[in-house]
């Protein structure tokens, strides 16, 4: 099939379609509603089993593959126009324990299942990449918009498979996020664990269905701009798109200059965004922006994504890989487990159930599946586990960019140990800095 703008057309109503179905699937069957799946999961289940990679009843063309890795440079780049004016005392003083204890499910994850790839799958499995292991960490911490990001880079590099290896570890994640957090939160509400959750019964009905009954909808602001100027969401559109671009250009750009090296469209368009962030700041228009159009965008890219991205799995890849896969998910869920129950206890002394089943949340699937099981355990948010999260986020998000850029660099270049290292070294400074501000925290509270 030519591709022509009708194609890119054709892909995105069909996309659409499933979209749709997904979402009257949740709001009407109820086994569906009892795992709390989200549309866009039921969409990218649909597209594969009807899709190109499936039974070939909607006609995707063949650049369904493509588009996961456009959308990836769209979320990041609206990332800095999201984050917040950065209060440092704030961090420190009141979220030091959340950051530590984040920052160390996710680095460790990053290091661990690259770890536990070479010494206990590459050797007995020919065949398998350097970079194997870090499909853990790019599908369950990063979510399909990481494992798209981690998959064109190892693609751009001669591994072809790693793209719907990782779709396949991003939707393995966010299912095991939902499915096994709905058992946790079921056998913690009933031995009490919970603060504000007493039955499971309790659950209002449109966390069931995914729709919203008129009198608990929120407002947000939208109209920045007149219309008839132009379309606030236009407007808000158009900046998005510039970052995403410019990110585009600028790794196009890298390439001519130091072909060897693959520097990720995403990672710069994080970098774009920033300086549109600065910009706007210094020019005093970042109040014509609304943070809540903004998130939308960043949200619909994301459910696109993700329906994308999981139509796009190759099944013939993903039976070639499935032992290694399967216990490297296997490892990557008792690691996740391992934090959920045992180290948010040591770190949260109050609501360590609710913090720890939102980073169960966020480990295994997306910050999204981790808001998703907080807001059952704690609907009105009253563990303030969000809000910090959202600080602690803040000094996390330039590791996390930084760990999705150079880990598969690091390993395309032999140096998978050097990496495990850096992590190790950069884990255990992150913990003794926690157990100094947990003793000065007790101090003078004592």
């Amino acid at each position: 099939m030519d591709f022509s703008p009708w194609v890119l057309f054709t892909d995105i109503g069909l996309i659409s379609l499933l979209l749709l179905a997904g979402t009257i699937i949740r709001a009407k069957v109820g086994f569906v509603q009892r795992m709390f799946l989200p549309a866009s999961i039921i969409a990218g289940i649909l597209a594969l089993l009807l899709g190109p990679n499936g039974f070939k009843v909607l006609p995707f063309s063949d650049q369904m593959g493509t588009y996961p890795g456009i959308l990836i440079a769209v979320i990041f780049g609206t990332l800095p126009l999201l984050s917040p004016r950065i209060d440092w005392k704030a961090i420190k003083t009141r979220v030091g324990s959340m950051w530590a204890y984040s920052q160390l499910a996710m680095v460790l994850m990053w290091g661990g299942g690259l770890l536990f790839a070479i010494l206990l799958l590459n050797p007995f499995w020919d065949g398998l990449h350097d970079g194997f292991g870090l499909l853990l960490a790019a599908g369950f911490v990063g979510g399909h918009g990481t494992a798209a990001a981690i998959g064109a880079t190892f693609a751009q590099n001669g591994w072809e498979e790693a793209t719907s290896l990782a779709m396949t570890s991003a939707t393995v994640g966010i299912i095991s996020a939902i499915l096994i957090g709905i058992l946790f939160i079921k056998r913690g509400s009933a031995k009490g664990h919970t603060s504000f959750l007493a039955s499971f019964d309790e659950l209002p009905n449109e966390l069931r269905t995914g729709l919203i009954p008129p009198g608990s909808r929120i407002k947000s602001e939208t109209d920045t701009v007149s219309s008839i100027s132009i379309d606030p969401y236009v407007f808000h559109l158009s900046i998005v798109t510039i970052i995403a671009m410019g990110g585009y250009y600028l790794s196009q750009l890298g390439a001519m200059l130091l072909p060897s090296v693959v520097i990720p469209a995403f990672s710069l368009a994080f970098l774009v965004g920033l300086l549109v962030k600065k910009i706007m700041n210094m020019t005093n228009t970042e109040k014509y922006m609304s943070t809540d159009v903004v998130n939308r965008i960043s949200g619909s890219a994301t459910d696109i994504l993700v329906a994308f991205g999981i139509g796009s799995i190759s099944v013939s890849v993903v039976l070639d890989y499935a032992v290694p896969l399967i216990l490297l998910f296997v490892f990557g869920l008792c690691y996740a487990f391992l934090f959920f129950s045992v180290f948010s206890k040591k770190f949260f002394p109050q609501y360590w159930f609710e913090k720890g089943i939102f980073t169960w949340g966020w480990t295994t699937g997306t910050v999204a599946m981790g808001m998703a099981l907080l807001r059952i355990v704690d609907p009105k948010g009253e563990s303030k586990t969000l809000d910090d999260y959202g600080l602690a986020y803040i000094p996390i998000a330039p590791v996390e960019i930084l760990l999705v850029t150079f880990a598969p660099m690091l390993v395309l270049q032999s140096q998978g140990l050097v990496f495990v290292g850096i992590v190790a070294v950069f884990a255990l400074v992150i913990y003794l800095m926690s157990m100094k501000y947990n003793w000065l925290t007790r101090k003078k509270t004592s």
